[in-house]
């Protein structure tokens, strides 16, 4: 090609490369404000998202930075990738090994969400999820999705689903009212809307993870501003209804059904453990295998996962993967308080995520959700991503 005919092709090169970059972010934001609705329009947006960052890092030779908590989860990988080949039933393990591509959320939001862009699509989860929490509201007062039979679920396709969903976002949301500027007055709008959100969905594991992020928030902002979270606790069992309020106690009720399944859970958890400690049972086996490890004070004959992220982790892909996933909790946790750069709101919104998703998932395997995991690994990646320059050099150049 001559030295004119180059000249000319630029522009071109250009236009596509930009119309890459625009389409990823649209994309990005689409996944975002999609994962309160549709798990499906999410997952199309997610695919189109990444095929655009790798055709820009192709196309401009970028080198693919990524944030430090992103190897742990590679190593996850791996573990899990091992652990299905040892399952007793590989192609069921392996086909749940689908949802490892998730992990890609973390480079393409550290590509697309650079500079200015990051608190935007904060604000675009926020304004989704309080939309998602008004429906939800909607259909307790209204349609009478108002007992433990027919809970809220918005129009996702479980109430697990959306409770952990408003949970991530209602840390979001006290993340902009407590370290924002322009955002804390969109904040302070919405914020009961989701608090009332997780409240009518009757989900323990999520008002839970609520509390544990609102805690950690106003500690972060001013320790004594901690003692509001009883008050508010105390203010919400006064004025709610009698349903609530029973829900909200049967957390103490060592009677209770659930309760009693759960720590029996722990011992069917430690004796798969036991017996496979270093790859586990395998993915997506610890329903099949459930009943050859249940206990006699076990409640439920049969259960998908044990309630505890943790000990899933452990039971499913054995004590390694356990160890790597800590390792990836404490990396986000340590950079997030150390690294993130400027952006304490943003940075203050990845740890409310963090410590909810801990606080809940003690309770529930919501790190096994995929739309929890999609706006999870967002949300965490958020403040990396905001410090990034607003455009990326490629390959060639220098690297701090």
């Amino acid at each position: 090609m001559t030295q004119a005919n180059a000249v000319r092709a630029a522009p071109a090169d250009f236009s596509s490369v930009d119309r890459l970059e625009q389409i990823g972010l649209l994309a990005l934001i689409g996944v975002a404000a999609a994962l309160h609705f549709s798990i499906a329009a999410a997952q199309s947006l997610l695919a189109i998202a990444i095929a655009c960052w790798l055709a820009l890092v192709v196309i401009r030779r970028e080198r693919v930075d990524v944030p430090r908590f992103f190897w742990p989860l590679v190593g996850l990988a791996g573990a899990t990738l091992l652990s299905a080949a040892f399952s007793s039933q590989p192609r069921v393990s392996f086909a749940d090994c689908k949802q490892l591509l998730l992990f890609l959320i973390v480079p393409m939001t550290y590509r697309f969400a650079i500079g200015p862009r990051s608190p935007l699509i904060l604000t675009v989860i926020v304004t989704l999820g309080a939309t998602s929490a008004a429906l939800g509201i909607f259909q307790y007062g209204i349609l009478h999705y108002d007992n433990l039979g027919l809970r809220p679920r918005g129009v996702l396709g479980h109430y697990m689903t959306y409770s952990g969903l408003l949970m991530l976002v209602m840390g979001a949301a006290l993340a902009q009212l407590v370290f924002g500027r322009r955002e804390r007055l969109w904040a302070g709008l919405v914020m009961p809307a989701l608090a009332v959100g997780i409240a009518v969905t009757f989900t323990r594991s999520a008002m839970i993870g609520a509390c544990a992020a609102a805690a950690l928030l106003l500690a972060l902002r001013d320790l004594r501003l901690v003692a509001i979270v009883p008050l508010v606790a105390a203010v919400f069992l006064a004025i709610a209804p009698a349903g609530l309020t029973t829900r909200v106690v049967s957390m103490f009720d060592l009677s209770d059904p659930t309760n009693r399944d759960r720590v029996a859970m722990l011992s069917e958890g430690a004796r798969m453990v036991r017996a496979h400690p270093l790859v586990g049972v395998g993915p997506n086996m610890v329903e099949v295998l459930y009943p050859a490890y249940r206990g006699s004070d076990a409640v439920e004959k049969v259960n998908p996962h044990l309630h505890n992220v943790p000990l899933q982790i452990a039971a499913e892909r054995g004590l390694p993967a356990l160890v790597l996933w800590l390792a990836f909790v404490a990396t986000v946790f340590y950079d997030l308080l150390a690294k993130a750069g400027n952006q304490p709101m943003l940075r203050a919104a990845g740890l409310a995520a963090l410590v909810a998703m801990l606080a809940a998932g003690m309770f529930e395997h919501n790190f096994g959700d995929s739309e929890f995991l999609m706006l999870l690994l967002i949300l965490l990646t958020l403040p990396f991503a905001a410090g990034r320059p607003t455009s990326p050099a490629p390959s060639s150049a220098t690297h701090a």
